[in-house]
């Protein structure tokens, strides 16, 4: 007879990933007193990618945003250095790369998101040459510098995808930076900015979509809105812009070309019985309020892989990681989960070297803003310096620990 099937060791929380959301999860179920916490996390350098902009705009050393994984992880977590596969929500396990599985009583899917360069042609093979680059990956942030600094004349493309993508503010704010920088140098009238977004405004709430378009009209960039790139020859350096108000394509030559690939769930969660099936980018279903699988409540999705409808932001996860870890410890307690979550998030948005404004809103996207006595919907050079230095402070001493 063949041997009985061996029982997969058991967790009370096991956490899958250790950036932003899985770290200040485990780090408030630590200070909670929950000791059984496994967590899946195949990286040893963890980033705090928010600075990633300012590195690329010049204002910022790739540094500053870089820790070790081990220097983030919270005394007593268990720390498996593995990616996960699979889960079974059914069996409630989940599978590794290597083929180990983990019994859980409670599952905190916190993987963030992939990057696929390949959605766009010819995107992946021109990333890092001839002009093309990209914020959302540590390595090119400097060399978006370095292109912006060498540039003083011809056409440069800012490009967004459609689609949720992780801090939607991103793509915007470097080719304000880059203005900037080109007017202080007495070179912006030369180049010739195109900036490709696909939504049908330049913000989703209004009155800082009426501060962007300022901010625009005053660097005299272009703004294709209801568009988006849909290939790229890199040995031709040229573009092709989809307009889809009209169906209609432009080739676009450049000679910077900054691209953000379109965004979506990892393949082993968008392709599994966890994902939104009203999501096409197989984000995971969640409640909007309480963060919990409908059909598997010992299930809570935060973060980039939630499908959820606010912006994907390291604030969002701020909220967030308090109502998750509120309603898994109601759960354990037998108790039923209280905690809701409003879809607070805040998308800090530099519009020049020393300036920004920062956009607060909730899901029905009314600014909530959390700093009093201070209009942050004008640009603002103390909320800069909030971003580039009081900001990652928080982010390390405060959220990474459990106390913010």
């Amino acid at each position: 007879m063949p041997p009985a099937a061996l029982t997969p060791p058991h967790h009370h929380v096991v956490i899958v990933g250790g950036g932003t959301a899985g770290i200040t999860v485990a780090a408030r179920l630590r200070r909670a007193g929950v000791r059984d916490i496994t967590l899946l996390e195949p990286s040893e350098t963890h980033w705090y990618q928010p600075l990633w902009t300012l590195v690329g705009g010049g204002q910022a050393p790739l540094r500053a945003s870089l820790r070790t994984e081990a220097d983030v992880m919270p005394p007593g977590v268990r720390w498996l250095r593995e990616r996960a596969a699979a889960v079974d929500p059914a069996a409630r396990t989940v599978t590794t790369g290597s083929g180990r599985v983990l019994s859980y009583g409670r599952l905190v899917l916190a993987p963030g998101l992939r990057l696929d360069w390949d959605g766009v042609p010819g995107l992946a093979t021109a990333l890092g040459h001839d002009g093309v680059t990209s914020n959302y990956r540590p390595d090119l942030a400097p060399h978006t510098w370095e292109l912006i600094r060498r540039m003083r004349r011809g056409t440069a493309v800012f490009t967004m995808p459609s689609g949720p993508v992780k801090c939607g503010g991103a793509p915007q704010k470097i080719a304000y930076l880059a203005a900037d920088h080109w007017r202080k140098r007495g070179v912006l009238d030369a180049i010739r900015i195109i900036l490709v977004l696909p939504e049908p405004a330049m913000f989703k709430v209004p009155v800082f979509s009426q501060a962007l378009e300022e901010t625009a009209r005053r660097y005299g960039i272009e703004v294709r809105l209801r568009s988006e790139m849909t290939a790229l020859d890199g040995a031709k350096r040229t573009a092709v812009i989809t307009d889809h108000a009209t169906g209609t394509d432009e080739t676009v030559s450049y000679d910077l070309l900054h691209a953000v690939p379109p965004q979506r769930a990892p393949e082993w969660l968008a392709d599994g019985p966890l994902a939104d099936p009203g999501s096409p980018y197989g984000y995971v279903r969640a409640d909007r309020e309480t963060l919990q699988h409908p059909d598997f409540p010992q299930i809570f999705a935060l973060g980039d892989v939630a499908s959820l409808p606010t912006s994907k932001t390291g604030a969002a996860i701020r909220k967030q990681a308090p109502v998750v870890v509120a309603n898994l410890l109601s759960g354990l307690r037998g108790r039923p989960a209280t905690a809701r979550y409003d879809g607070y998030t805040s998308c800090p948005l530099v519009t020049a070297r020393h300036k920004m404004l920062l956009a607060e809103f909730d899901y029905d996207l009314r600014p909530t803003p959390s700093i009093p006595l201070i209009d942050t919907t004008r640009e603002r050079t103390d909320m800069w310096f909030l971003k580039r230095y009081g900001l990652p402070q928080l982010y390390f001493k405060g959220m990474l620990k459990g106390r913010a």
